[in-house]
Order: C-alpha cells, then sequence, then structure tokens
C-alpha cells in the first residue's frame, strides 16, 4: 500500500471513528510548497478514549501495527503514536492535539483540500511554515525543516497572512527563523 492509499484509508477509519484531524508535516509541506518523499505521514488527532477500540479495529494485524495500549496511553497523555503498514514499512505519526495555545490555534484553523479523490482536513499554510519553523529550531535548523518551510512561504506568498505569522513567529520563538526564509525567499508580488 503506497503512502497515499495509507493515507486515505487512515482519514477513511478517522471519519468513521468521528475524530477530528488535521494533516501536518510533511505532507502538508509537500501540498502546498514543494513535494518532496517523506518517511511518514503526521496527523495532529483530537482522540477521545471512546474511540481508541474503534481505531484499532481498523488497522488489524498481521497487514498493520497498532498497539492499542500504546494508542490509549497516548491519548491519555496526549502524546504521539504510530501505525506501521507492515508490508511496505510506511508510517503513520498520530500526535494528539495538546492545549498548548499554538496547537489549539493551527487546528482551529485547518480547511479541507481534496487529495487522492477525497476531502482531507489540512494545516493552513501559515501553520504549515510556522510548525517547521518550530521543528527546525528544536533540530537545530535542520536543513530539510527550512526548506519546507521556505517553499510553501513562496509557493503561498501571495495569500499568506504575514500579520499572523510574524505574531505567531514571536509567541513560539521562531522569529530569527521566519526573518531568515523572509530574506531567502523568491516571490513575485500579486
Amino acid at each position: 500500500m503506497s503512502q497515499q492509499e495509507l493515507l486515505k484509508r487512515v482519514v477513511q477509519a478517522l471519519s468513521r471513528a468521528g475524530v477530528e484531524y488535521m494533516l501536518t508535516g510533511s505532507f502538508a509541506s509537500s501540498l502546498q510548497g514543494e513535494p518532496r518523499s517523506s518517511h511518514d505521514i503526521d496527523l495532529v488527532v483530537d482522540i477521545q478514549a471512546d474511540a481508541v477500540d474503534d481505531i484499532v479495529q481498523s488497522f488489524s494485524p498481521p497487514r498493520f501495527y497498532l498497539n492499542k495500549d500504546r494508542v490509549a496511553e497516548a491519548v491519555a497523555r496526549r502524546d504521539v503514536f504510530n501505525l506501521i503498514d507492515s508490508d511496505t514499512g510506511n508510517k503513520v505519526d498520530f500526535w494528539l492535539l495538546t492545549d498548548e495555545p499554538f496547537d489549539r490555534m493551527r487546528f482551529s484553523r485547518r480547511h479541507s483540500e481534496k487529495v487522492l479523490g477525497i476531502k482531507i482536513a489540512v494545516s493552513a499554510p501559515e501553520d504549515t511554515i510556522l510548525a517547521k519553523l518550530r521543528w527546525a529550531k528544536l533540530s537545530g535548523s535542520s536543513a530539510k525543516q527550512l526548506t519546507d518551510a521556505l517553499r510553501v512561504y513562496e509557493v503561498q506568498f501571495g495569500t499568506l497572512d504575514i500579520d499572523y505569522l510574524h505574531d505567531w513567529a514571536k509567541k513560539i520563538g521562531v522569529e530569527s527563523l521566519l526573518k531568515e526564509i523572509e530574506a531567502e525567499a523568491e516571490t513575485i508580488e500579486s
């Protein structure tokens, strides 16, 4: 099963279970900027304890590895858990929605895009940029994260809410990285 097929299957399972989600990470930045391959699919999810069984049952062994105890623990702790397609090694990282203000704000700003023939909730481009900058900072200025942020900035430039970007960059401590990509960006004024 390709990553795209896996994403489609996961989105359908989340929808059936009534779980709100948001595609983020490299898949989101590939949709909004420059496509690139990724080792995993990143989703922010707001799973409640009563949906754990539905999610786990949607991905049964041996084809999939999804540890029910780990899912329940992640839901309780608002942490991360993984789903692995045993045949291909493709992985989905499910990041539980936290109460952190930026996480709540970006989750509230997600929007639907038609991808793979279905509607998928995706991070807003500004939030994709900010999240990539935050990951770059946490990883010691990862070139991949910075390039992803830069390409989304360049492709989405005419539609970006620049005030929002600067406000949240300051709040999450990535102002200098935002300035760096702004200085490097090749944009066309609309």
